[in-house]
């Protein structure tokens, strides 16, 4: 039997569809989404829960002349099915295929790509702009979340479209809360009455007749408050009217008769910006989803039952729950990443002391750097590529002041399927440069914990960057040790060349002097564990006999770790020492299997090989046997 799914290769070819058709394309599509993001992988919750209402948008709205503009563009998979993309669909997420999020490059049906929260309300303001400026007239839609509407930056959208009263439409998604049916009938009946233009009009001319009599300004005034008042008890109005928004709602966000309804008339209404608040299941239609969609909100992609060591994350959060338990002065910020910073066991033990301050980094950052003044030891806890958005911050509120802040940096290096939003590509250059910041990245999962100690005792702002994987499988030293700060290690001895690996790179570095060595190069091996205080006279030390260094990070080669390697050895006035530095190139890193992408990027052990073996028979008259 042929699938209702096959035959939509445009949103126009939903127009036409009838009731029944469309509740089994809804069917189909959770099946699709169940089927490819069980295997590749990727947001499954998120996504079952919007399938009503991305049908519903595409019906109403005539995209890509109409721009629906997806918030961080996770739970737009829907949405690629609709728009041209179904037969590419099965390729989501793997190297060379469809993006897990939206990307203008992609399809002319994603007017933003997004790969961080809270954007959405921004980018369609201005894209609003843009057409009253150009005297267009088609529609902007920006679909957030419950979630991605409490950052600040979505705050700031809403509070500057509202002063600008630019025909916008704004979707809440609201999928942590159920609706009654009396509320949602009620609800219903206000919004047929708010919304009747007799209704609008005949308030102007309230207006103008009240405010004609004698304190007829004070009494409209009064008539304002009391309305407001009421309006504030019976629905969750207040706010959105205060920031010059109409207000919308809650519609079931599973009942595309009313789905549709509500965004017709948002499409109709012309008089300023409007909130369409819609209420979902996260995971609807999928009983597992539905059950726990924390734990299907990001799956991973099927590994045949292999198990792996510990990730560092979990080492992470292990650890600093000893230095909790140790120290009560020790308290956890998350950015609303409790789960991906396996933070949950501190949570459950002790949650009085980890606080998740929503999609806002940057006040994550400076509520640390206020913790830190009183005398607390705040460890926030963040990825790499969220830590960006908080720069200002790092800088300013804790660097500048010397504050004991410690950044956790998850996701430090390449990620894999999620891609080009979220590679740490760009820590290690954009940290180091910090006056006062300390950078440190661990070699495996037992010199983290040692690494996090380390930095609960620094007194100065530390950041401890590591990866998203499983650990190396080492051995967990019972009792924390205090590193020297500043203080790298040689893991191997040679005289033909020096190899200073930082981090995740340690490992294949040790691993290519193995193989190295049976092709007659013997070279050394540094754990360099800290790009910022560097070990100068390490370096020093292994430049001056080898006179070849190769430097390797999972980052940036531009302003990083390999630069200031570089920078150490030009200042010593070392011309006779050749340096090779191996890192990631100076582009987007695009979506791909981590082992895959290290591999393309010359970062795995046998690129790494050919490198050197390159590098020394360049540098040596000797034959090197290839």
């Amino acid at each position: 039997m042929a699938k209702m799914l096959d035959s939509i290769q445009k949103p126009g070819d939903l127009k036409h569809l009838t009731p029944a058709q469309l509740e089994q394309l809804a069917s189909e599509i959770r099946d699709e989404l169940v089927s490819v993001v069980s295997a590749n992988g990727g947001h499954l919750a998120s996504n079952l829960g919007v399938v009503e209402l991305t049908i519903a948008l595409h019906r109403i709205f005539d995209s890509p002349r109409d721009k629906i503009i997806w918030d961080v563009g996770h739970q737009a998979y829907a949405h690629k099915l609709l728009t041209g993309r179904r037969q590419k669909f099965h390729t989501l997420r793997q190297h060379g295929g469809l993006s897990g999020f939206t990307s203008r490059s992609e399809s002319e049906h994603d007017p933003f790509g997004a790969g961080h929260a809270s954007t959405s309300v921004s980018a369609a303001l201005g894209m609003a702009v843009a057409r009253d400026l150009a005297g267009d007239d088609y529609n902007v839609i920006a679909v957030t979340g419950d979630g991605a509407i409490t950052g600040g930056m979505a705050l700031e959208g809403l509070n500057q479209a509202g002063h600008l009263g630019s025909r916008l439409i704004v979707i809440l998604n609201d999928n942590d809360m159920s609706i009654s049916p009396t509320v949602g009938a009620f609800a219903r009946m206000l919004d047929r009455i708010r919304f009747d233009h007799r209704y609008l009009i005949g308030k102007e001319k309230s207006q103008r007749l009240i405010t004609r009599m004698p304190l007829g300004k004070k009494a409209w005034r009064a008539a304002l408050t009391v309305e407001s008042w009421v309006k504030g008890i019976i629905k969750p109005t207040t706010i959105w009217e205060a920031l010059g928004f109409t207000y919308m709602g809650p519609v079931d966000g599973h009942n595309l008769k009313a789905l549709e309804s509500a965004l017709q008339r948002a499409r109709e209404f012309k008089a300023n910006p409007i909130l369409v608040h819609v209420v979902t299941t996260k995971g609807k239609g999928y009983q597992p989803a539905e059950g726990d969609a924390v734990y299907f909100h990001g799956i991973p992609a099927r590994n045949g039952g292999k198990k792996a060591a510990p990730t560092y994350s979990d080492v992470f959060a292990e650890t600093v729950l000893k230095l909790m338990h140790e120290n009560p002065r020790v308290v956890v910020i998350t950015p609303a990443m409790p789960e991906g910073n396996s933070l949950t066991i501190v949570q459950a033990e002790l949650p009085g002391r980890v606080f998740d301050v929503g999609i806002c980094e940057q006040h994550a950052v400076t509520f640390a750097a206020g913790l830190a003044t009183q005398g607390y030891l705040p460890i926030v806890a963040i990825y790499s590529t969220f830590l960006q958005r908080s720069y200002d911050q790092i800088i300013h509120d804790v660097c500048l002041q010397e504050l004991p802040v410690v950044f956790a940096i998850d996701r430090g290096g390449i990620v894999g399927d999620d891609g080009k939003t979220h590679q740490g590509a760009f820590d290690l250059s954009y940290l180091s440069l910090i006056p006062n910041l300390i950078v440190s990245a661990p070699k495996d999962e037992n010199e983290l914990q040692h690494l996090l100690f380390t930095a609960t005792r620094a007194r100065k702002p530390m950041a401890v960057r590591y990866p998203r994987s499983a650990g190396l499988g080492v051995a967990l030293d019972e009792k924390f040790q205090e590193l020297p700060i500043g203080k790298g290690e040689i893991l191997r001895h040679g005289n033909d060349a020096a190899i200073i690996a930082i981090g995740s790179m340690v490992a294949p570095a040790l691993e290519a002097a193995c193989l190295l060595a049976g092709n007659g190069v013997e070279v050394s091996v540094v754990n360099a564990r800290f790009a910022k205080p560097l070990d100068n006279d390490l370096i020093l030390e292994a430049a001056s006999r080898t006179h070849r260094l190769v430097t390797i990070e999972e980052n940036t080669l531009q302003g990083g770790f390999g630069s200031y390697v570089t920078g150490v050895i030009r200042q010593a006035g070392m011309q006779d020492v050749q340096i090779k530095c191996l890192g990631l190139p100076d582009r987007f890193i695009e979506h791909g299997p981590q082992v895959f992408l290290r591999s393309k990027y010359g970062l795995d052990a046998s690129a790494i090989v050919k490198e050197v073996l390159t590098f020394v028979r360049l540098h040596d008259n000797k034959a090197i046997r290839l």
